[in-house]
């Protein structure tokens, strides 16, 4: 029996009018994900924890790029270290404007709640950076 588990992926481009570092603060530190991602974050080393609604899941800092990228994996995918969320930065060369990139990887083919979540997250975020 093959249990070939579904891989999904998901991404998403967020026009985001403030500057990259400004941008890059809210997507790495702590106070800047607690602000728009998660009702509280902490850190301990590269491990993350977010908090939603008294629900607390970790995630494990994999690799960043001050003002260009951040890539977290979920701890509770350890089995799965191809599944993880990645945030880029981008400035268009024409415009001068800033695009968020938005990547994850999912084990499971729930790619319409996934965009619908995303959305709603990043809407929220420029809600906090006011625009």
């Amino acid at each position: 029996m093959n249990t070939e588990t579904v891989k999904s992926r998901v991404e998403l481009e967020f026009t985001v009018n403030t500057s990259p570092s400004i941008l890059y603060s809210r997507l790495i530190t702590p106070s800047g994900l607690s602000e728009w991602f998660a009702d509280d974050v902490s850190i301990k080393g590269n491990s993350y924890m977010f908090n939603w609604n008294n629900v607390q899941q970790a995630a494990e800092l994999v690799s960043f790029k001050e003002n260009k990228y951040v890539r977290f994996r979920w701890i509770n995918d350890i089995d799965n270290e191809e599944n993880y969320f990645e945030f880029r930065i981008a400035q268009h060369e024409l415009t001068g404007e800033t695009a968020l990139h938005v990547v994850e990887i999912l084990s499971d083919d729930d790619t319409e709640d996934t965009i619908s979540l995303w959305n709603s997250q990043i809407a929220e975020l420029k809600h906090v950076l006011g625009i």
